[in-house]
C-alpha cells in the first residue's frame, strides 16, 4: 500500500487524486447523492455470478457494451487493450487468431499448445483452455468484461492474472433480424446476418453468420501471395427454452474457420546473403509455402467449434442452480517461416489440435443480508502438436507433443451486508491439476520428416548427449493442488461511493514444456506451479450530480515461481552446428508488482462526453536463480540474474482518452443523431522478451482513432465511418529472436491505418 501511495505522490496522478478529494468532500458527496445515476445508462455485469451494476462490484472490472464497441468500430477483442488499464491483448506471432494476453504483468508470451495462460478467456462462461482461436471478432455480443487480478472463487477455471469474458446476447421474445455490411481499406468486405424467432411462448431459436474478408497489408515477394490478409467465417446457432418462470435452458453451437494466408513477419536484420531489410513492414520474402521447396501437405487454416448447454433452475425463492456443460475443439495447420527468406533455412510446418470438455455446477443464494455462490468445476483437455523445423535445407528437427490436463475444483464466495454501508465477502477455492505429457523428438537428415509425408530421407540422426544416444520419447506426469482464498471489505458511505479493500490469491499448476528439450535435465523435471498474492484498494464513485463516474484501484502483487516459456537452439549431434529447436519453460523465483488504475466517464453536457483510462505498473523480478558450474572444480553455485530480466508485454504506463459529441440529424427521412468519436491511446516502452533487446522491443507510441456514427431514433438504422490508427503508427506486437540462425530477428506489427464504412439495419 505504501508503494501505491508513493506512486501517487511521485507521478502526480492528478485525475485519481481529484476523484479521491471529491470522495472525501462531504459537501460534494451530498450534492451527488440525490441524483447519483441520472447521467448514465447502467451497465450490468455478472462478475460475482449475479447481476449487479458496474459501480456496485468491488472488483477492478472494465465492461464494454455492444453499442459502445460498434460505435468505436472495434474489430476484435484486441482493440480492448487500447482502452483498458494495464492490459495487453495482441495477436500472437505468425497467426491471425491466436491470442497473447497479459493483465497486470501476468500472462503468456508464447502461444504453446498445452500451456495455459495466466489470463482466462471465457465464451459465455466457458473457459477456453488454449490460446488458439481466441482472437474473437466482435459480433453477436452483448458485452465484454475485463476483470483484473486473480479469479477463481466465483466461477470457472482458476486464473492468476485476470479474465476476459465474451458474453453473447439472449434471444429476444420478438422476431428480430439484423444485417450489417462493411466496406473498407485493403478491399475489406464484411457481412453479418443475425436473426431470431420465437416458435412458441416458451421456445425460440436464433442464428448468426458472419464473414470477414480483407486483402493483405503487404505482399509476399517470393510467392506472390498477400501477407497479413483476413478470411474468416463464423457461425453461431442458439435454441432457448423457458418452460416457466423457474427454468431457462440454452443449447448453442458455434463454428469458426480462418483461411487466411500464412502470416509472416518483417525481418529486422539483413539476411545472411546480404538480403536488405524491406521498406514495408508488412512485406516478406518467406518461402515456406512454395511447393517446389518443401510441401508438408498442409493448408494454412484454423477451424474452431464448440457446443454448450446451459441449464438454469430457480428452485426456491432465494436459490438458483446452474449447470454449464461445454465441449470444444480447434485444429490449426500453419506454415511458419522463422527466417522470412526464400530458402529453407529455418522453416516450420505446424499442426495444433486441441480438445476440451468442461462441466460446472453452481448454486447461488440471494438473501436480504447474505448472497453468494458455491460450485464445482471439472476440465478435461488434450493438446496435440507436431512440427518440423528445417535448418539450412539439410537437417530437420521433428517434435510431437501429446498433452493432457485433468483438473477439478470446488469454490465458494459469499457476501454479507452488515448494514447499508458495510459488507464483507469471503471466498476460497481448492484446485487440483493433473498434467500428463508425451513428447517425441527426432532429428532427420534431409528436408522434412516422415510425419509430414517426406520419404526421401538420406538418413536419420539420433539425439546425442555426451556421446550417448537419448531415447527420443519423454513421458511425464505431475499433480499440483492448492487452496486460494479471497476476502474483501466494502464501505458505501452513501449512494454515490463504494470503497473496498481486498486480498486474493491465484494459482496455476506446473507442467512440462510441450516442445521441451528433454535431453536437458532441468526440462525433464518440468516447471513448478506459480502463485500470486494480491492486495487491492479501490474506490468507485458517482460525482458531479451523476455526470461523472470514477473507478480507482491501487494494487500490489507478490508473484512466486513465475512460469516463463521460451525457446532454445540445440546442437543435437555435437558437430558445432545448430540443428535443433526446443522449448524450455523456466521458473523465475520471485517478482514484485504494484501499480494504480484510474477510469472516468464524464458527461459535460447532454451532447458532449468523455472517457479517460490511466494505468501504471511497476513489475520487477526480485529473484531468478540459475545454476553455474565451475569448469575447473566442478562445483555448482546459484547466481541471481533477476537484475538482468524484465517483464514481457507490460508497459509501465498505459492511457486512453476518448471524446464523444452528438447532435440531431435526420437522414433518409428518419430522425436521429450523428455522433463524432475521437480517441487517443498511449502505451509506454514494451519489452517483448524477458531479456531486453533494443532491436525487438517497442518504444512508446500513440494510436489515434475516430468515428462518425449516425443512429436513427428508433434504433433501426446505423451508419458509420471508422478510421483506426490514423497516424499510421508502426508498432511491434510480437517477435522471433534467433540471430544465430540466418540473422532471424523478425517483428510482427499491429494493423496500419484503415478506414471502414458500415451500415446496419434491424427488422
Amino acid at each position: 500500500m505504501l508503494k501505491c501511495l508513493n506512486l501517487l505522490a511521485r507521478h502526480a496522478f492528478v485525475p485519481g487524486l481529484a476523484g479521491v478529494l471529491l470522495i472525501l468532500d462531504p459537501s460534494a458527496a451530498a450534492a451527488q447523492e440525490a441524483g447519483a445515476d441520472e447521467g448514465f445508462e447502467e451497465i450490468t455485469v455478472t462478475a460475482r455470478r449475479r447481476e449487479e451494476t458496474l459501480q456496485e462490484v468491488p472488483i477492478a472490472v472494465t465492461a464494454y457494451t455492444a453499442e459502445a464497441l460498434a460505435e468505436a468500430g472495434a474489430v476484435d477483442i484486441t482493440a480492448l487493450s487500447q482502452t483498458t488499464p494495464n492490459t495487453t491483448l495482441e495477436v500472437s506471432r505468425a497467426t491471425t487468431t491466436t491470442l497473447t494476453a497479459y493483465i497486470r504483468g501476468v500472462g503468456q508470451q508464447d502461444p504453446l499448445a498445452g500451456f495455459e495462460g495466466g489470463v482466462g478467456i471465457y465464451l459465455d462462461d466457458v473457459y477456453l483452455a488454449r490460446p488458439q482461436g481466441t482472437v474473437f471478432d466482435i459480433y453477436d455480443v452483448e458485452r465484454i468484461e475485463v476483470l483484473r487480478g486473480p479469479q477463481g472463487t466465483l466461477y470457472g477455471r482458476n486464473t492468476i492474472g485476470g479474465a476476459v469474458k465474451y458474453v453473447t446476447r439472449k434471444l429476444s421474445a420478438e422476431p428480430e433480424f439484423e444485417v450489417t455490411a462493411s466496406l473498407g481499406s485493403y478491399s475489406q468486405a464484411d457481412l453479418m446476418l443475425k436473426g431470431s424467432v420465437p416458435l412458441s411462448d416458451t421456445f425460440r431459436i436464433g442464428a448468426t453468420a458472419a464473414s470477414f474478408n480483407r486483402d493483405g497489408f503487404g505482399d509476399n515477394l517470393t510467392t506472390g501471395e498477400e501477407n497479413a490478409n483476413k478470411d474468416i467465417l463464423g457461425i453461431r446457432a442458439t435454441a432457448e427454452w423457458e418452460p416457466n418462470g423457474d427454468w431457462f435452458i440454452r443449447l448453442y453451437g458455434d463454428y469458426t474457420l480462418d483461411r487466411a494466408n500464412p502470416r509472416h513477419g518483417h525481418r529486422l536484420l539483413p539476411g545472411p546473403a546480404g538480403e536488405p531489410v524491406l521498406g514495408d513492414v508488412f512485406d516478406t520474402r518467406a518461402g515456406i509455402s512454395l511447393d517446389s521447396t518443401y510441401d508438408a501437405g498442409l493448408e494454412n487454416e484454423v477451424d474452431q467449434s464448440g457446443v454448450g448447454l446451459l441449464v438454469q433452475w430457480d428452485f426456491a425463492d432465494q436459490w438458483q442452480f446452474k449447470s454449464i456443460t461445454a465441449s470444444r475443439e480447434d485444429n490449426t495447420e500453419s506454415l511458419i517461416d522463422f527466417d522470412n527468406l526464400q530458402e529453407d533455412t529455418f522453416d516450420a510446418p505446424v499442426i495444433y489440435e486441441n480438445e476440451q470438455f468442461s462441466q460446472e455446477f453452481q448454486f447461488t443464494y440471494t438473501g436480504d443480508k447474505l448472497a453468494g455462490v458455491f460450485g464445482l468445476y471439472y476440465l478435461d483437455a488434450n493438446a496435440f502438436d507436431a512440427f518440423d523445423v528445417v535448418f539450412l535445407s539439410s537437417v530437420t528437427a521433428f517434435t510431437l507433443g501429446d498433452y493432457d490436463t485433468e483438473a477439478w475444483a470446488a469454490f465458494a464466495d459469499f457476501t454479507y451486508d452488515f448494514n447499508e454501508q458495510w459488507s464483507l465477502s469471503v471466498g476460497g477455492r481448492y484446485t487440483e491439476d493433473e498434467r500428463t505429457a508425451r513428447v517425441q523428438r527426432e532429428t532427420f537428415l534431409g528436408l522434412g520428416s516422415p510425419f509430414f509425408g517426406i520419404d526421401n530421407l538420406s538418413g536419420t540422426s539420433p539425439v546425442i548427449v555426451d556421446g550417448e544416444e537419448v531415447v527420443p520419447t519423454f513421458n511425464g506426469t505431475r499433480t499440483d493442488s492448492d487452496f486460494t482464498p479471497r476476502v474483501s471489505l466494502s464501505f458505501a458511505p452513501n449512494g454515490s461511493h463504494n470503497l473496498y479493500v481486498s486480498y486474493s490469491e491465484g494459482f496455476k499448476g506446473g507442467g512440462f514444456d510441450p516442445r521441451g528439450a528433454y535431453q536437458v535435465a532441468a526440462v525433464r523435471a518440468g516447471f513448478e506451479p506459480e502463485t500470486v498474492e494480491s492486495f487491492e484498494i479501490g474506490a468507485k464513485s458517482v460525482l458531479a450530480g451523476g455526470d461523472v463516474l470514477t473507478n480507482i484501484a491501487l494494487f500490489t502483487s507478490d508473484y512466486t515461481n513465475v512460469q516463463v516459456p521460451g525457446s532454445i537452439l540445440l546442437d543435437a549431434d555435437g558437430d558445432g552446428e545448430v540443428d535443433g529447436f526446443a522449448g524450455a519453460t523456466t521458473n523465475a523465483g520471485k517478482a514484485d508488482i504494484w501499480g494504480a488504475e484510474f477510469e472516468m466517464i464524464a458527461n459535460f453536457t447532454d451532447a458532449f462526453s468523455s472517457t479517460l483510462a490511466l494505468g501504471y505498473i511497476d513489475a520487477d523480478y526480485t529473484e531468478w536463480l540459475v545454476a553455474e558450474t565451475d569448469p575447473v572444480s566442478g562445483e555448482t553455485t546459484f547466481v541471481d540474474i533477476s537484475g538482468d530480466r524484465v517483464f514481457q508485454n507490460t508497459p509501465e504506463w498505459s492511457a486512453a482518452l476518448g471524446l464523444r459529441y452528438e447532435w440531431p440529424l435526420s437522414l433518409f427521412g428518419n430522425s436521429g443523431a450523428l455522433a463524432f468519436l475521437g480517441s487517443v491511446s498511449y502505451r509506454d516502452d514494451t519489452f517483448q522478451f524477458e531479456i531486453p533487446n533494443p532491436l525487438v522491443d517497442q518504444e512508446a507510441y500513440e494510436i489515434y482513432n475516430a468515428s462518425l456514427v449516425w443512429n436513427s431514433d428508433d434504433g433501426r438504422y446505423r451508419l458509420g465511418l471508422h478510421g483506426r490508427n490514423l497516424g499510421d503508427e508502426e508498432y511491434v506486437v510480437a517477435n522471433y529472436d534467433f540471430p544465430a540462425v540466418a540473422n532471424s530477428v523478425i517483428g510482427f506489427f499491429g494493423d496500419p491505418r484503415t478506414f471502414t464504412g458500415s451500415f446496419t439495419v434491424r427488422f
